[in-house]
Parts: C-alpha cells; structure tokens; sequence
C-alpha cells in the first residue's frame, strides 16, 4: 500500500489548521490521498515530477532530520518535520521513501523540493509527514539511489512520541571548539556518542539546539578575513570593502565548514537519527556578533559574512531557502546574483516561524524565532536573540510584542492542554551578576594598557582583534544580566510572569554559552510562603553549555559559584542557583567549602514528562515502580526557606542520587519535567561517558495557583542590581 504525503493547504495556512482529505483507515495510521503536492507529472515547487532517481545521486553532506511542528485536531495528531541533504548538482528530482519500521511495505514518497544550487551543489529538503498513533513508532526512511563516500548506511531511523504524550527532549550548546583549542587534547565530540548511547536506552523524540551549533570563528585566522583582521588601522579595517571575490571566498570558507562539521562523527549520526530544533547565536557567525561597537558592526564585512552565515544557516539549520539579499551583495538594492550561483527557491516559512516586524541592525532580513508543540502538554519557544541584537538591545520591542501575540493565539487554541511552556534564550537569564568585571574591563585604568597595545602589541591576548575592546567584553555583553541590558531582562521576565499568570502554566528556560552547567530559579520571596506550584514567578533556567567546547578554569567557575548571592529582579522576585552538583563526576567527593552550584564540564541535558503516578497517597517512578515520596510533593522532609536551599521536593536531594539523574526516572511530581545534566566524566574519554545530576520542576497548579495568587504583593520595580 502506498499513500502520497499530506499537504495542509500546500503548507502555508493557519498554523495548525488541517484541510479536509479523503481518508483511508489502515492499522498503523491514515492514508490521506494529496492532489496538492503532485499533479500531473508536476510538484508544487514547479520541478518535474519523477518516479525515478537518477542512479548514484552523489551525497556531499546528510541527511540532517528536523522536526518543524505538530498539528492537532479532535481525531488527528500530524508531526512534521523535514530532511535535507547536499548532493552534487545535475541529479534529477530524488525521492525519499518513509514506512514504520513494522511495518515497511506501507512506504510513502516525498519528493525532494530543490532549496539552492550552484555548480558545486544543490541543497534538496524533503517536507515529510506523518500521523501519530497510539504508541511510540519507530520510523525509517531512505532516498533511493543516493550513494556517500562518508557513510555507507542509506536507511536511517527516528522515533516520534504517542499521541497525545510529550516528547522526550535533548538539550545542547556550543558545538564546536573555540580557536586555540586543542581538539584532540579534549576528545574531538566525544559526548556526541554518550547522545547516541542515551538515545538506545530510551529514543529523544526531538534535539534542540541553543546556539552555536557550529563555530565559524576560523574564518579569521585561517579562512579569507586573515588579512583584513591583522590591519594595525581600525580605519582601514572598517572602510575595507566586502568585494565579490571577497565573497565568494567567504561563501566558501562557511559552505566547507558547514560540510566537515556536519558530515563528521558522531555529530553526523545523531542529526540524521533524532529531529533537530535550532536557534543560532554568534559563532555560527562569528564571535561577539552583534555585541562589538555599532560602527564596527556596520562595516562592510562584518555586514557581508553576517549575510554569508545566514545564508547558510538558513540551508543546513532550518532547511529553508537563503533570501536573495543576504548573501548576493552587502547593497540591499543590488540583488544580482554573485559567483557561480544558479538557482535559490523562494522562501516559504513553516508555520513554526515566527519572524521579525524588521530586518536587524548588521544584516538585511528578519529575525525567525520558533514555536511548536512538544508533544500536547509542552510548547517550545525559541527566540532568535542574535539577528537583533546590537551592544544596547537584544531583541526589537515589537518582536516581543509578536511574540507574545502568537503565544497567546496558540495557548487560546490548546485549550488548556498545555502545562509546560519551554524558553530558549540561548544565553542564561538567571545567572550572577558580572558587573564588577565589566567595571573593571571598562575603566579607565585599561586605557594604558588599550594604547600599548595598538602601538607597541602589548598584551595582545588581551584584546580582541576587531574593535580593539577587552576580548572578554564581548561575552559579558551578551548576557542579559549585563549592565545595559538589564531593564530588557526585566521587561521580558514581568511578561512572562503575566503569561504564566494568565495561562496557569509553568515555564522553564534553557540557556548556553557560557561553557557551564548550572540551574537557575526566579521566585516569590521565601518570606510570602508560597509554595512554587501556585507561584507564577517560580522559573527554573537550565543552562547546559558546552557539549563540545572546552569549559572555563575551575577557578573561573568557583569565583562565578561564589557570586551566588540572592539577586532581586524586583522586590517580588528573587532568583539564585541551585546547589545540585554534590560530588564531582566520576563520583569524586566534594570538600565542604567546595562550589556546588556551576559545573566546569562538559555537558548537555535530558527533559522528559513526569512519568511520577500516584498510588493510594504515594508517588511511584513510572519506570522502575519505586516509591519516591508522598503525594503532597514534600518526599517528607522540611524545607529550609534561606532562598538558596531547596524551594520543593523535586530539589530535595538533588544530584547524582535523584531518581532522574540516569536519565530514565522519575521525580516526585505528576506533570512535571523531570531534568538531568549529563556532565562528561574524563575528557581524554572518546567514548563521552558522563555523569547524571537530577532534578525536578514542578508543574503549576490551575485551581490552587489561581486561587492564592493576590495573596503576592503588587509588582514594584526597582532596580535589578542589588542583592545581599
């Protein structure tokens, strides 16, 4: 039996929004037939309609599997998700072939639409879709005819959740290695193979990225920038010009990066086995984008490589066409097409994106930040916080204002289902205050040492080679807890805390790049006496970062742990970090005057949904039957209130020795996400072996939580920098 792929009003309707079909019921899910996609001979991109792949279609890099949203109805739940591959160009139309791994003679055929091509390559995406049932399903698919000299395997599997359940999550960041590193002295992407070893334990439905899933920092030392980053003249350095060949040699450089990382092991096997979400930061440009002086920003070729890695951001990350003004010419005006370039598809955007009202500040189009279903009790929101982003601003007021707009149109449609919304920044939104060394990188005093440096090289490490600030500036500048980013972080926290208010729902953050693991918590002061499942402001920050990169000095992550003071957004919010880190990987104990609170380790992190059931007043693991606790929450122990310690049960006890900790158990809460870290235990160990560290979060309580909420004070802004 054969069923043609779905089409929902050829994919550019109202998000979640099912046109009528013929349906014909079969025992692993519905055959829908689709004149839509394939008519006469023709697909809905125009190209030929072919039933056969030309034979030895030769793969350059892939297949990279993206999950893009879910659509839901009464009777129906349809994931959607896409498959990219880099072929060699002059191969007609392929075709990929999905079954259930059952079941494989009901195969279905998604033709490939073209995205881009020049006369090195052609981008193909394959826009598939399928019906979840009522289990768990394996699925495989294959693209006949298709021949790679980097792998031999064609068929390739993934999972997608029941429906009606939510989805089992990966969580990452900072993939890739700071310039200087030693790779080998840190294992290549070792945890890449810890990734692929949890995901046979128990399948991740979903990957999300949280920024920097590649670092194109080498383009200045080794690739096309080397000459104009060693100019002494910041005049010179700002007024060069981003010629064409200039770009081509840039397009380049960032196409063959994109291959060698993408198509390197076991990066590589992971993205064609487990459906990627990914939000960019700036080393998938360059670093510090963004956050360098406004006029060094707009020069000519910090605005040219921004539109060369969007470009190819766009191609590998989210599988949808580049526009035509960010990778032609730096001239918004001049959209002729540059070097050996030959076809670009137009853009059609996924219901899943959400784009911005204005093109950023350094390059010419529009931010795209995410929403989608995780499952029906989760909803997931990205937010592009790079595209905007500029020293004194992270996103455009009337993108938040967007956003929040679709967040509230998609929550008034789910009706309630939803009991978890998940937020990724990309950079840590509850984390210490760093202010003191801003101070210091700014002050006077440095200026000595600034004018040595440009005369005489002094200090050369210490400075950075574009704008000629403090190298460490640009980091700092990218944290919202950064000076002149504070009353932005204030707005966006008091808006979500409304939202959480108003739809009776718990949000978690996830955040990177700062190459730490660490938990951060915003809540209603201690002294109020408000449990954290009827208190909106409760917000719990996972930062998981890096699974690649190597991570900061323990010094540097001891002096951060000791700057865990009690932070205050406003006098009705207070947030901190939790000590969940116990002992040391490997189980190595902890000295009593240790940090407990950041992990200088490599790492990423496992989400999941509660699986807790209550059995008469008692909790049970839902994966191995053991008792946990009472149904209460408590687990039967006092909580002390001092703001750093454990705020609910699902921080009694947290770390190695939490039921969740492995990955695979359950916390003390029914609806709840249940966490872990995954920290590298040895990094001379190619395998990535880790070590688990657990925790949970709880859900928030719809009647209770609406019943006791006056009983907070009204909000009173003040200023976010003191603390005690």
């Amino acid at each position: 039996m054969v069923a043609e792929p779905i089409s929902y009003d050829e994919r550019a309707g109202e998000p979640g929004s099912l046109n009528r079909h013929e349906v014909e019921d079969y025992s692993h899910g519905l055959q829908v037939n689709d004149a839509a996609r394939t008519t006469n001979g023709t697909n809905a991109n125009g190209t030929a309609s072919s039933n056969e792949n030309s034979h030895g279609l030769a793969i350059i890099c892939g297949p990279l599997l993206n999950y893009k949203h879910l659509e839901e109805t009464d009777t129906l739940s349809i994931w959607n998700g896409s498959v990219l591959i880099v072929a060699k160009p002059g191969s007609t139309v392929p075709r990929l072939d999905l079954s259930p791994v059952n079941r494989p003679s009901q195969v279905r055929h998604f033709q490939g639409d073209r995205l881009y091509e020049d006369r090195g390559k052609t981008f193909w995406q394959f826009v598939i879709d399928l019906q979840l049932i009522e289990a768990e399903a394996q699925w495989q698919y294959t693209i006949p005819g298709a021949v790679s000299s980097a792998r031999q395997q064609n068929t390739f599997n993934f999972f997608v959740p029941a429906a009606g359940t939510p989805m089992r999550i990966m969580f990452h960041s900072c993939n890739g290695f700071s310039i200087g590193t030693d790779e080998d002295a840190w294992s290549g992407t070792a945890l890449w193979n810890d990734v692929i070893r949890k995901h046979k334990e128990k399948p991740f439905h979903v990957m999300i990225g949280g920024g920097d899933q590649i670092y194109n920092d080498n383009v200045r030392v080794t690739g096309p920038l080397r000459e104009w980053t060693t100019m002494k003249n910041p005049i010179k350095r700002r007024d060069y010009p981003f010629t064409d060949q200039l770009r081509a040699e840039c397009d380049e450089h960032y196409y063959q990066n994109y291959i060698g990382w993408y198509g390197s092991e076991p990066f590589s096997n992971a993205n064609a086995q487990i459906p990627q979400l990914n939000i960019w930061d700036d080393h998938d440009i360059i670093d510090g984008f963004g956050s360098y002086t406004d006029h060094f920003m707009k020069c000519h070729v910090f605005r040219g490589i921004g539109g060369v890695a969007f470009k190819y951001y766009s191609l590998f990350q989210h599988h949808i066409a580049p526009p035509a003004t960010t990778f032609t010419t730096e001239d918004p005006h001049r959209q002729r097409p540059v070097g050996d370039h030959i076809f670009t598809a137009p853009q059609k955007l996924d219901p899943s994106f959400i784009e911005g009202v204005s093109t950023g500040p350094y390059i010419e189009d529009s931010s795209l930040s995410l929403y989608a279903r995780l499952g029906s009790q989760i909803a997931f929101l990205g937010i592009d916080a790079r595209m905007e982003r500029t020293r004194h601003q992270i996103n455009y007021p009337a993108t938040y204002d967007k956003i929040f707009s679709r967040l509230k149109l998609e929550f008034q449609k789910a009706n309630g289902k939803i009991k978890h919304l998940i937020l990724l920044l990309g950079v840590p939104i509850a984390y210490p205050r760093l202010i003191w060394l801003e101070n210091i990188l700014t002050s006077p005093l440095i200026g000595p040492i600034r004018f040595l440096n440009r005369r005489f090289g002094l200090a050369g490490g210490l400075f950075n080679k574009f704008d000629g600030q403090v190298d460490l500036l640009d980091d700092l500048d990218d944290h919202y807890t950064a000076r002149q980013h504070k009353k932005e972080r204030l707005h966006l926290m008091l808006r979500l805390q409304e939202f959480s208010k108003a739809h009776s729902i718990r949000i978690t953050i996830l955040g990177g790049d700062v190459h730490l693991g660490a938990v951060g918590r915003f809540y209603t002061p201690t002294r109020y006496n408000i449990d954290p499942i009827n208190d909106h402001r409760f917000m719990v920050n996972i930062i998981s970062s890096a699974i690649t990169n190597k991570p900061p000095p323990r010094l540097v992550a001891d002096m951060i742990g000791r700057r865990n003071k009690i932070h205050h957004l406003d006098h009705e919010t207070h947030e901190t970090l939790l000590s969940l880190f116990d002992v040391d990987p490997g189980g190595i104990p902890k000295n009593a005057n240790t940090n407990n609170v950041t992990m200088p380790s490599r790492n990423y992190a496992i989400i999941s949904y509660s699986q807790t059931r209550q059995v008469n007043g008692h909790l049970y693991n839902g994966s191995n039957g053991n008792m946990i606790g009472q149904a209460n929450g408590t687990a039967g122990k006092e909580h002390i209130k001092d703001g750093h310690s454990a705020l609910h049960a699902g921080e009694v006890g947290v770390g190695v020795k939490f039921p969740t900790a492995n990955g695979l158990g359950s916390g003390p809460f029914s609806d709840g996400l249940d966490v872990c870290l995954r920290v590298e235990i040895d990094n001379h160990d190619r395998e990535g072996k880790t070590e688990g560290y657990g925790f949970s979060s709880r859900s928030s309580d719809d009647a209770v939580g609406l019943m006791l909420i006056h009983l907070v004070p009204p909000l009173r802004l003040v200023d976010d920098d003191t603390s005690h």
